[in-house]
């Protein structure tokens, strides 16, 4: 069954794109008289989509102030680590060599690299993003992998307080292109080894991030 998309979800859409791509800044006003005209929506349906992204952690509504763009704590930056060393554990030992979402993941890492050259840091975070989601994939269970992006969207407002997207990014794609050469090798011990490794250092970046944007 082929699941109509709203006006509202559209609009959701559009506005979880604008968070993650830095438009709009942790802590950040959302004004809905700017946005109905500016994504011509009326704004019935602008607060729906407010109701949407609540829903997803992104955005709250502060009572006689409007709607905000999340700032995340340093404890919502624990919380979700352990979420996601729950989530990705299980993908790591779902995951075999020939499993389609490890190719999946390391086309993500090849395109993390080539954006990389490029210098376009908002697309190897996205990238990044990318190569958590697919790995999840090897686990077959859709509810599973709706919490992961889930997860995700939300770590999408941790990275944006990263005082050096470059820096933060490029050292986490050689990580994730290790982590896919450890599953081609069948080597799901070293696979996770390398991904504790990974979360505990990101965590650790970003819980750092979080406590100084606070």
């Amino acid at each position: 069954m082929t699941r109509t998309v709203s006006g509202a979800d559209s609009t959701a859409d559009r506005l979880r794109t604008m968070i993650a791509s830095g438009e709009f800044s942790p802590g950040a006003q959302l004004s809905e008289e700017r946005l109905s005209d500016q994504l011509g929506v009326s704004r019935n349906t602008l607060r729906e989509a407010f109701r949407l992204l609540a829903r997803d952690r992104l955005v709250e509504h502060v009572f006689n102030r409007g709607v905000f763009v999340r700032r995340l704590s340093a404890e919502d930056v624990t919380d979700l680590y352990a979420a996601r060393r729950v989530l990705e554990e299980a993908a790591v030992r779902a995951c075999t060599p020939t499993s389609p979402a490890l190719d999946a993941a390391a086309a993500a890492v090849t395109a993390a690299r080539d954006a990389a050259v490029t210098g376009d840091w908002g697309a190897v975070g996205t990238a990044d993003i990318r190569f958590h989601s697919e790995l999840v994939r090897a686990v077959p269970s859709t509810r599973i992998h709706g919490l992961m992006d889930g997860l995700l969207a939300e770590m999408r407002l941790a990275f944006l307080t990263a005082d050096d997207p470059a820096s933060f990014h490029a050292e986490f794609v050689e990580r994730n292109e290790a982590i896919v050469v450890a599953l081609r090798a069948g080597d799901q011990t070293g696979a996770s080894a390398l991904l504790a490794d990974y979360l505990d250092d990101a965590e650790r970046t970003l819980r750092v991030a979080a406590g100084a944007a606070g």
